[in-house]
């Protein structure tokens, strides 16, 4: 049996301020996590904190590319030395962010040990990048580009590191839980990049959506996979403590019977939680939340 580890990641490296002056609060969300009990509850073993530099509100202006891109390209190489090493000993990482920006030290880790898939779990595309700024906004955030960026678009400086463009292909990506009116839907089904909106994962069931996942994971020669999920894939009705809680989301029901049978395959190489904002959600009840999604899917027996 792998041994479950849990790593503190918490950026908010790939968002821009949220109000003049201010930080975003995901970087929090490891530690309202841990309050929950989350270690104890997964079963899981220490796996430290990778601490990222410091949060500059610098003189970045529009057309500077990504906010804090040094930074981030120097966070994202220690990180994925940390998952490297525990995917690479056989163990299943959950890293707690943080923003979605995160996912780049996972699938650098991954891309240095071989060749993986993602389960995208997110409510919307991020497929913001140079060649569509014309219909999607310039870039600016890592986070709303997480998708593109880990499939080589973008700045090389986020998405060549060690020369390992694209960290993931685009047959290697499976996105879920877009909202139905996700812009980013056109573009993704003509580059071939499997996607299901909430709408479709309604119509054929959540569980049968995530075996068609596995099954498509199984036509590449994959040495497995891993799942990005940010918080904004549920509703804000039962989730709203996010950067962008649009409505027309996944229910707490419907996101635990998709991760099921992701979670319960062997290879499945892990898991990073992402955008949680404690400082939206002074009752905590989404962490609360959260701690027991991730226990009821994760947790060692």
């Amino acid at each position: 049996m792998r041994r479950t580890v849990l790593i503190d990641a918490p950026s908010n490296l790939g968002l821009r301020p949220p109000a003049p002056g201010t930080v975003p609060g995901c970087y929090k969300l490891a530690g309202a996590l841990r309050e929950q009990g989350l270690l104890r509850r997964l079963g899981a073993l220490e796996g430290g904190v990778v601490v990222p530099p410091r949060y500059d509100l610098g003189e970045w202006k529009e057309g500077d590319g990504d906010f804090n891109a040094a930074a981030l390209a120097a966070y994202t190489g220690r990180l994925a030395t940390r998952i490297e090493g525990h995917v690479g000993s056989g163990d299943f990482p959950v890293v707690l962010g943080g923003d979605c920006s995160i996912l780049l030290g996972a699938v650098l880790a991954l891309r240095r040990l071989g060749r993986y898939g993602v389960a995208y779990l997110d409510g919307h595309g991020d497929f913001r990048h140079p060649g569509n700024v014309a219909v999607s906004g310039p870039v600016g955030a890592a986070a709303g580009e997480g998708l593109a960026q880990i499939t080589g678009r973008g700045q090389a400086d986020l998405t060549d590191l060690d020369g390992l463009r694209p960290y993931v292909r685009d047959e290697d990506v499976c996105a879920l839980g877009l909202r139905d009116v996700d812009e980013d839907q056109e573009e993704l089904t003509a580059l071939g990049i499997s996607h299901a909106s909430v709408g479709e994962i309604r119509r054929r069931g959540p569980e049968t959506v995530a075996r068609d996942v596995l099954t498509h994971f199984q036509r590449s020669p994959l040495d497995g996979f891993w799942i990005h999920l940010d918080a904004d894939v549920l509703d804000p009705s039962v989730m709203p403590a996010v950067d962008s809680p649009d409505p027309g989301g996944l229910l707490t029901g419907e996101l635990r019977a998709l991760l099921g049978p992701l979670a319960a395959s062997p290879r499945c190489a892990g898991i990073n939680v992402t955008i949680y904002d404690p400082d939206r959600d002074p009752e905590g009840m989404g962490a609360a939340l959260l701690a027991d999604l991730l226990e009821s899917v994760f947790a060692q027996p």
